[in-house]
C-alpha cells in the first residue's frame, strides 16, 4: 500500500499518537490544517486493553496534510528518541486503526528516521481501546493559554511548528 493510498471516501481518516502529555499533543494537533477533531484522552493498544497511556485521536484530510506530516509533527513535538522514567504514562506511539495502515506507518518511519541522529523509540501500536479525558481537560491549552503549565511547556511546542511547519498552521494558533 502506498502513502497515497491512504484514503477514503470522506477524506477524514484518523490516527492515534502518544509520547508526552495529551495537552500538549493535543494543542499541537489542533494547530494544523486538515486536522478536522482532536480526542484527548488515554490509549491502550490491542496486546494489552489496561495498558493506557496518554494519547490523542486525530482525525484528518489527507488532502489538506499528509499522514507523514503529521508523524514528522509527532515525533519532533516530543521526546521521541529518549525512553525515560515516565515512558509507561507517556509512552511514545503511534496508534494504526487499520491493519492496512501499519504497512504505511512503518515506511514513513523509516524514511523519518533519517532525520534524527538517534534512534526512534516511537512504537507503532494498533489501536485497541480509548478513554476520554475528563471534560475539564478538553481543549486545554486552546482554553486558557496564560496558564503556567501552558506557558512553560506547551507555547514552546507552538512556536516551534510556527517555525518549521508554518505551512501547516491553521489560523487559530
Amino acid at each position: 500500500m502506498l502513502i497515497s493510498d491512504y484514503k477514503n471516501m470522506e477524506n477524514v481518516y484518523k490516527v492515534g499518537f502518544g509520547g508526552g502529555c495529551h495537552w500538549c499533543t493535543e494543542a499541537v494537533f489542533m494547530s494544523l490544517n486538515g486536522v478536522k477533531k482532536v480526542e484527548q484522552g488515554f490509549i491502550a493498544p490491542t496486546k494489552n486493553l489496561i495498558d493506557f497511556s496518554e494519547a490523542v485521536i486525530v482525525h484528518f484530510n489527507p488532502n489538506v496534510i499528509t499522514l507523514k506530516d503529521l508523524v514528522a509533527i509527532h515525533l519532533d513535538t516530543h521526546r521521541s528518541t529518549k525512553n525515560h522514567s515516565m515512558r509507561a504514562k507517556y509512552r511514545s506511539a503511534i496508534y494504526y486503526f487499520e491493519q492496512a495502515n501499519k504497512v504505511v506507518l512503518q515506511h514513513i518511519m523509516k524514511e523519518i528516521q533519517q532525520d534524527f541522529k538517534s534512534p526512534l523509540v516511537t512504537k507503532i501500536l494498533p489501536f485497541g481501546v480509548f478513554k476520554p479525558s475528563e471534560e475539564r481537560f478538553q481543549n486545554y491549552y486552546f482554553n486558557d493559554t496564560e496558564k503556567p503549565f501552558c506557558k512553560t511547556h506547551i507555547s514552546p511546542k507552538i512556536k516551534m511548528l510556527k517555525e518549521k511547519y508554518a505551512k501547516h498552521l491553521s489560523t487559530i494558533v
